[in-house]
Order: C-alpha cells, then structure tokens, then sequence
C-alpha cells in the first residue's frame, strides 16, 4: 500500500501502476510456494557442506545440503583434537559425509527478544535443523563453488599467517567479508558510535575496487570496453571472495546491471538497476527477504538515489556526509528499533570522521598489505611494524568513545502498527524537503512519532514481574506501573565445568550479554534501581558483569558475606570502577516502594554459608503478595514457616527455591504459604534433573499450578490496577 501510493504521488502511469499490484500478488504467493518448508530428518544419510560454516570449540555449525538437495542447518560434533586441526585447515565446502542425524529437540526461545534461531534457518533457504555425532568423510566435490570457497578459505588463512594478530580480524572482515575472529568488546564498541557497517563489504566497498582495478588496467593500456568487459566477469568472482553477504552481491549486481547496459548502448537509470537487481534477488532466492542485511541494504541504498535532489542542493562536503548518513538513519530507523531496540545517537557524527577515514584510508592499506605479503614477507613485516601502533591508537581511541555514556537510544520494541506511522512519516518529511514545504508540519509527524515510540514503556499501568528463561539458573525482573521503579532479582549465568582445551569454545557463552541485555534492551529498560543477588553462585550472579557495562544500575543488594566468595570478584571489581554502591541486605531490612512493600525475611545472621543464606524477599501490597526465595533449601524454608507463621499465609506468587530440587519445596512451607501460582526457574533437559519428581508430586498433590521456564519459556506476571492477575508464557 506505501508503495503503491508512492507510485501515485510520482505520477506514474495507471497500467505501471497496475502492474506493480499484478506482480506484487504473483511475487507473494511464489514465495510462500518457494521458501523452504520445515521436513523430517529422519531420511537424511549424507551432507555436503556449504562454504557458510564456523568451527567453535567441539562443534562445527554452520549449512550443508543433504543428498535431497534441501539445505539443511548442521551442528556436528568433533570427536577428537585431531579430526578438528584437520577440520580447521581444510575447507568444509564440497565435502561429503554420510551421517547418522539425530533429532534437534524443540526447546523454547530464551524471550521473545532474543535470536530467533527458526527464523535464521528460514532466512537462509534451509529446512531445518540436524545435529550429529556419528560421520564418516567419503568425498570431496569438485566445482565452480568449492573451487571459490578453496580460494576464500586460503586467503583466509594467508592473512592469518602473514598479518600480526593485532590486524587479522579488520583484514579478514575488509577483504573477505569474515567477522568470526573479530573480538565481542571491539564490535561492541563499533556498535556503540554506530558504524558497524563499515566491517560490512558494502556499495562503497565494492565501488573502490571497481574503481582501483578499472584505473590499473586503464594505465597499463586496456581498452575501456575490454576493461569494462574484465569487470563483468571478475566481479562475481569477488563477490565469492568477499563472502557473498546481500550489501556485497547488491553491489555486484547493480554494477554488473550498469555495465551491461554500457556495453550493448542502452543506457540503464540507477533506480531501474537496482529494482531488477532486487527483482532478481526475490525470483532467484525468494527465503533472502527474511535476511535483515538484505532489507537494510535495498532501503538505504534507495534512501540515498530518490534523495540526490536534496544532495544537489548542498555543495558542502562535510554537509553532504551528514545528509547522507541523516537520510539513511532515517529510512532504516524504525527497521532497526523493532529489530535491535536501539539506534546510535552518536552515529550522525561519527560517520562524518570514520566512513572516509575506513574507505579511503584503512581499507586501500589493507589491501595493499595483502599484495605485498604475496610479493614479499620481509618489506610486509616492515610495514606492518610502522603501522600496528599507529592502529593500536586508533583502536584505543574507537573503545575510549564507545564506553562514552548516552550515545544510545534504546526505547522498548515499537508494535507494527507504530512501526508504519513511522515509515509514513519519514516518508513524508521526505516529500516536505523535496518539495520545500510542509516542513514545519512534516518535522513535527516524525519528531511526534519518535516520541511516541519513546514514551511507549512509560505508559504501562501495570505490575510486570518476569521470569526469565536463563537456562539452569534465576533471573526475574521486576518492573512497576509507569516504569517507576525496575529491579532485578539475579542475574543468571553459566555452571562451567572443566574440559579438555580443545573443546572450549573461541569466547565463553555468557548469559547476561547474550540472553539478559538484549531482553532489557528489548523491553526498552537502560536503568536498573535495584539489583539484587540473593547469594554467590554462578546460576545467580555470572551475568551481572555483562549488565552492568550495558544499563546503568543504582544499587546493588547482597547476602551478608557473599562478597567474600571468588565468583563474586568480577561484580565487585565492575562495581567499584562504577562507583556502584553495594549494600549487604538481611532479615528485618526493608526497600521503599510507591507501589509495594518489600521487606527482606532472610537470612538472619552474618555468616556466609551457601544456599540457605540467599536472601529471601517479600513483595506484597492490599491485593499481591509474592515470595522470591532464590536457591533456599529445606532447613531454610522451615526457618520460615517458624519465623513467619500467619504472614506467609496463603501467598499470591511463589519462586520455587533451589530450581525445584528434591532438597527444597519442603512439604509444611508449600501447605502454608498455598501461592496461586508458582514458577520453577530450571534449565530444558538440564543435567540436575530438576524439577525433582518429588517437589512435582507435591505441587501436584496441593493442586499448586507452575510453570517452568526450561519447558514453558520466560514466563511474564502480569498484575493490573484492577487487582487482576495475568500469566503469559510463550
């Protein structure tokens, strides 16, 4: 429908009108006939990988087509340290194995926020999921694809034998479009000032290459024709070597468009080369639509053509950056909120400084870094000597600006709807500054729907108390009426068990930078008032580190003596460099409140002993009244039920202590406090085998209804003004 009534503004003629409906209907229905359906795994005997693949710790994942010719998303596990120095210096694309598939187990997703592992597979034309431990390697084929993929993998492996350390993940991610070695904190901090795009082979990318190769062979005497004929058949082949992400193949293809057309005299206007280009694209793999890449590539990319008007009129350089950078933040602003929940803020001005300073300075150097490690090892060595440091500095400085507070605008997931008044008004700021009218009008719509996606979470008049799906650990926030109050109870995080070195994957799996801050960021939450870590395990409180560096916190409570254990020393550490208070909190203690009282009942003493020293919280109002326990036991229930005899009575929400366990959930605490409902925060198949069948009989026997996050997700408790309670889980 936007489309549609672009199309009419721009006044084109009814039967192009028409026709663009036609194709939009037929273009709809081939789709859903094309992307690939989900199939049983039953009958695949034999894969044969694809050059998209990565090999981390035990596990080799990555896509394979099965002997059925569907594509299929593999996780292999490598049986021994020989077979995977193998597998690392030999390229996986083209080699066949016959495999025994087992079946992927469906577990639910760790919150609505998180990476939708369904969507990805779609997204990459593939059917489904296999894991596999038994394979035997029985050939290697031999065609144009595996031929390219070959010539990837050893440039891959050149740049990581000739290039300092220091240097290998900016090379790799230039000029072969891989980002597998590049550190989590440094993409962070590129995140941060907005300019990740730059690892991103893009338009501009391609461009220069065109351009360098296109003057090299100008110089050295090539006709312009046969130049322009080397580049349609070299192209391509770079786009194999550069990774073949959508950015790198739009770019290939429209120039490839561009230069056919220059060849056969018919010269092709840019918009017309891009739309065959994405109508090629859909026809050939309909699946890529899902890719985000692709959908931010085509918008900016249109976003920069049918804005030239407005370009034209400022002759500026620095001037044009900025609109350039201003008209492609706009166009894609609402994609990235409902995708990312955050835009960068500091971005506007730091593409100004970093987009020239990486296109026409540090990509040339690398690629020149690349010819001389062909010619000459000791002249690279001496370059690469004078220009470590120099690119160590300029690292430093990248992380110093990304750790810069409030560059950042996380407001909550914006809905569909609000997602389309966006687009409209974007669309009409564009037409307003085309035009030269309406601009005060036209300026209000956007900044009014800016605001309207900022102030979304503030309008909540309910009390929001979730359980997260954080694996084998607790993780429950929660948030009151108007976004007034946000508190955490733990944090989540990993039990780590020792193994063999070989085994340990690049970068730990950590659950408060993967599972826990893109849920806050979804939820649109940068500040925590109070977080509170109930004792000093790592299924706790390993994840408070990676939230602190993201949402700012207040404060932070702890179980009196827990600060003294070793896997508490990271939290410490990350909160003194913050200037973080934090307070030891225990029985008697109370938290002020607008909305609740809460009160803490445990522990009573100042000795630090383990589970049943977690800090038992009580959350109650005229209507409510919720008991948090952390990982209480037995012996520390039945304190309760002494201590607190009537007041405990008939509660409205427990939090099962100790992950359900057969040593908690003590018959006389579940008969007294009688919740109306009840959640256990225990891990899918975890290897405790909680909940215990035991506490599942007793909850049962009671008639307590729970939940569990391992089998139903991250569980939300909802309870509105009205005294109603609401229990969602995905």
């Amino acid at each position: 429908m936007i489309l549609c009534a672009w199309l009419i503004y721009k006044q084109k003629h009814v039967l192009f009108i028409a026709g663009f409906v036609v194709f939009g209907i037929f273009s709809y229905f081939y789709i859903q006939t094309v992307v690939p359906q989900q199939v049983s795994e039953n009958r695949v005997k034999e894969i044969t990988w694809t050059d998209i693949y990565r090999i981390n710790g035990q596990y080799i994942r990555g896509f394979a087509m099965s002997g059925e010719h569907e594509k299929w998303y593999v996780q292999l596990k490598i049986n021994t340290e020989q077979e995977k120095r193998f597998f690392l210096n030999t390229p996986l694309a083209g080699m066949v194995f016959q495999v025994e598939a087992k079946h992927v187990e469906k577990r639910p997703t760790s919150h609505q926020y998180a990476f939708n592992m369904d969507l990805y597979i779609k997204s990459n034309g593939a059917v489904g999921q296999l894991e596999v431990d038994n394979y035997r390697i029985t050939e290697k084929q031999a065609n144009f694809f595996t031929f390219m993929a070959e010539k990837r993998f050893k440039m891959k492996q050149h740049i990581q034998n000739t290039f300092p350390l220091s240097l290998q993940s900016e090379a790799e991610a230039l000029l072969i479009g891989s980002r597998e070695q590049m550190p989590s904190d440094l993409q962070d901090a590129y995140r941060t000032l907005g300019i990740t795009h730059l690892f991103a082979i893009s338009g501009l990318h391609v461009a220069l290459v065109v351009l360098l190769f296109y003057e090299i062979l100008i110089r050295i005497g090539i006709r312009r024709e046969t130049a322009n004929w080397l580049l349609l058949f070299s192209l391509p082949l770079y786009a194999f070597i550069a990774g073949g992400a959508p950015s790198v193949w739009r770019a290939v293809s429209v120039t490839e468009i561009v230069l056919i057309s220059l060849l056969i005299k018919k010269k092709i206007a840019i918009d017309d080369a891009f739309s065959v280009s994405i109508i090629g694209f859909v026809l050939f793999t309909p699946w890529i639509i899902y890719q985000i890449g692709f959908q931010l590539s085509y918008l900016a990319a249109f976003s920069l053509i049918y804005s030239s008007v407005i370009l034209k009129n400022n002759q500026s350089y620095i001037f044009q950056s900025f609109i350039i950078t201003a008209v492609c933040q706009l166009i894609v602003y609402p994609i990235l909120i409902y995708q990312f929940y955050e835009i960068s803020i500091s971005s506007f001005l730091a593409n100004l400084v970093f987009v020239p300073l990486f296109s026409f300075i540090i990509l040339p150097i690398n690629l020149l870094f690349l010819i001389i490690t062909y010619i000459s090892a000791p002249t690279s060595n001496f370059f690469f000597r004078l220009y470590e440091p120099i690119r160590k500095l300029l690292s430093d400085f990248i992380f110093y600006l990304g750790e810069l507070p409030y560059q950042v605008w996380n407001p909550m997931q914006p809905s569909l709807q609000l997602v389309i008044i966006a687009y409209i008004a974007v669309f009409v700021f564009f037409i307003s500054l085309e035009r030269k009218r309406g601009l005060i009008f036209s300026s209000s719509l956007l900044f009014l729907t800016v605001g309207m996606i900022h102030i979304n979470p503030y309008l909540e008049t309910s009390t929001k108390i979730t359980f997260l799906n954080v694996g084998q650990g607790d993780c429950i926030l929660i948030e009151m009426p108007y976004r007034s109050e946000v508190m955490m109870i733990d944090t989540g995080g990993v039990l780590r068990f020792e193994q063999d070195a070989w085994k340990a994957a690049n970068e730990p799996y950590e659950i408060g930078r993967q599972v826990v801050v893109p849920f806050l960021k979804g939820k649109g939450i940068t500040k925590i008032d109070m977080l509170i870590i109930t004792h000093a395990d790592a299924d706790h409180m390993e994840g408070a580190e990676e939230i602190l560096r993201e949402v700012r916190v207040q404060e932070i409570h702890i179980s009196p003596g827990s600060f003294e254990k070793n896997v508490m020393r990271d939290l410490i550490e990350e909160a003194k460099k913050q200037q973080i208070p934090i307070l030891e909190k225990g029985g008697g203690d109370r938290i002020e409140s607008d909305y609740f009282q809460f009160d803490y009942l445990s522990p009573m003493d100042t000795t630090y002993e383990g589970n049943n020293d977690s800090l038992v919280l009580s959350m109650r109002n005229k209507y409510f009244h919720g008991l948090f326990i952390g990982d209480l036991e037995k012996e520390g229930e039945l304190e309760l039920v002494k201590r607190y005899p009537s007041s405990l009575k008939d509660i409205t929400l427990l939090k099962i202590g100790h992950h359900g366990s057969k040593t908690s959930s003590e018959q006389s605490f579940l008969e007294m406090t009688n919740p109306t409902i009840s959640i256990i925060s225990a891990g899918f198949g975890n290897r405790f085998g909680h909940p215990h069948s035991d506490v599942v009989g007793r909850l049962n026997s009671l008639h307590i209804p729970f939940l569990q996050t391992g089998k139903d997700g991250t569980i939300e408790v909802e309870w509105t003004k009205n005294g109603e309670m609401l229990v969602t889980a995905p």
